[in-house]
């Protein structure tokens, strides 16, 4: 009759371990199910499910290779009624859960294991994506990201992201949940908003500033919050009250735009991986070309400000770029390219920038206000935009600075 045994070897870690344990268990004629292997701070746990069909000297086996190895060697038999359970609890949807903050701090973790245990979920593994933390404390360069994986079959997700939102704005942590599919590390395509995400900045605040109508176009900006005016309507007076500038100004702005925080590295590795990147703005081409010149974005969609004579006009050419045309565009990009939707991520921080999210596979709502943040699927507002690297699923170690 086949018994099932779950070999668990604990230990300091050595070289030549695992082949000392794979010898005692060929000798027992074991059969390999399943196995998993960790080490760290220096510590192998090494679990293993094993068959046999007859019975065996596999426990004293085990247990003398251990003692040479330098290990705690246990072997528990499994009843069928457990081996069952644990088959269907690894059938079921996986989550990522991913905790990110400048450094963590370690209440969180039982805040995290009570949410999750909320929601019927179980915890299956936690692991460090970040860099480690310096022994005087310092934080990370980069921030702290910690990973955990999920098991639950009937989590409901939206509530869980909501109570996670609200949980991590009391630590200061970004929690962010996303579902475990084969297209989260085979995402192709990023779109990014420019003003406030790229940048740190509203260049038509900015330019109204220069142009002494800094006042009149907030007014304008106030209104289209309250409701009174929509996107383009509001864009449209916003544009008019810049009539006359001279060209010089977007000159000296472009020169001086200030990039937001880890821009530059988060650049530099999705062009070395190979990600298309892309600038869906509603903002300016002017600004968006010098941004694609200094970073190397793969194309930009913006709108164009009319120039006569050195100056602007107040007119810009036709399609306004607004929520629904940013989100047509990704469509559109992702369909050229031969790119399914699950495979794109948008990034952005405001309102008009919602439609953008919801289309793609990952919607990141970056350094947002609080009611884009509730509607986004996922958001960063702790770390440098970078930070996205994380969320794709890439460790410190793969990237470069």
């Amino acid at each position: 009759m086949a018994t099932r045994y779950l070999i668990r070897a604990t230990g300091v870690a050595r070289p030549g371990q695992l082949a000392g344990l794979g010898n005692a268990l060929a000798a027992g004629r074991a059969r390999l199910l399943d196995i998993n292997q960790s080490v760290t701070f220096g510590m192998l746990s090494l679990e293993m499910l094993v068959g046999l069909d007859q019975d065996s000297a596999l426990e004293a086996a085990l247990s003398e290779a251990g003692d040479t190895l330098g290990l705690d060697v246990q072997a528990i038999a499994v009843s069928g009624d457990d081996y069952q359970r644990w088959s269907e609890q690894a059938s079921q949807p996986r989550l990522i859960l991913s905790l990110l903050a400048p450094k963590l701090p370690a209440g969180i973790l039982a805040e995290v294991g009570s949410l999750t245990a909320e929601f019927g979920l179980t915890v299956e593994l936690i692991h460090r994506l970040s860099g480690r933390e310096a022994l005087e404390g310092d934080s990370p360069a980069n921030g702290a990201c910690v990973e955990c994986w999920l098991r639950g079959s009937d989590a409901e997700l939206e509530a869980l992201r909501e109570k996670a939102l609200a949980l991590g704005a009391q630590h200061g942590v970004d929690i962010a949940i996303q579902e475990d599919t084969i297209w989260r590390r085979h995402r192709r395509l990023v779109c990014f908003d420019m003003d406030s995400t790229l940048i740190k900045t509203e260049v038509i605040d900015e330019l109204a500033r220069r142009h002494g109508v800094g006042d009149e176009v907030a007014d304008v900006t106030e209104r289209a919050m309250r409701g009174e005016l929509d996107f383009q309507e509001s864009f449209r007076e916003r544009m008019s009250k810049l009539a006359g500038l001279d060209e010089s100004v977007l000159k000296e702005i472009a020169a001086e735009l200030p990039l937001m925080d880890g821009v530059e590295r988060l650049m530099a590795n999705l062009k070395r991986f190979g990600y298309r990147t892309v600038i869906l703005s509603g903002g300016f081409t002017y600004f968006a070309r010098h941004l694609q010149e200094k970073l190397g974005f793969d194309e930009i969609h913006a709108n164009e400000l009319v120039i006569e004579n050195g100056k602007v006009t107040g007119d810009v050419k036709e399609p306004i770029v607004d929520a629904q045309r940013k989100a047509d565009l990704l469509e559109q990009i992702a369909l050229r390219e031969g790119f399914t939707l699950e495979q794109t991520i948008a990034v952005g921080d405001g309102a008009n920038d919602l439609k953008m999210l919801a289309k793609a596979g990952l919607g990141i709502a970056f350094r947002a206000k609080p009611m884009v943040r509730a509607q986004a699927r996922q958001a960063i507002s702790t770390l440098g935009i970078d930070a996205v690297l994380y969320l794709i699923g890439y460790r410190e170690a793969d990237l470069m600075d």
